[in-house]
């Protein structure tokens, strides 16, 4: 049996750190009344790539297992309801 490879961690592409710093900066600016450096922005970034997104994938994961258990069981009474009466 072949082993399975791990998931690389997850990292998120140029365009979206860019994104996610004027997101970040507009928040703070907004909500805290304070300006934010592009460092800070950066390190923030970095901390949700290592321990939120994680998190997040799994619960998508879970999501996603939950749904497609529905839709066999769904597939399970589907193909009954084809049966025809042999009366």
């Amino acid at each position: 049996m072949r082993k399975r490879e791990s998931l690389s961690k997850i990292k998120l592409s140029d365009l979206q750190r860019e994104k996610l710093n004027a997101e970040i900066k507009a928040f703070y600016l907004d909500e805290r009344g304070e300006e934010i450096g592009m460092i800070e922005q950066m390190q923030l970034i970095d901390l949700f790539e290592e321990k939120l997104a994680p998190i997040i994938y799994n619960r998508a994961l879970d999501d996603a297992k939950k749904w497609f258990s529905q839709m066999l069981e769904n597939l399970d009474s589907d193909y009954y309801m084809l049966y025809k009466n042999e009366n």
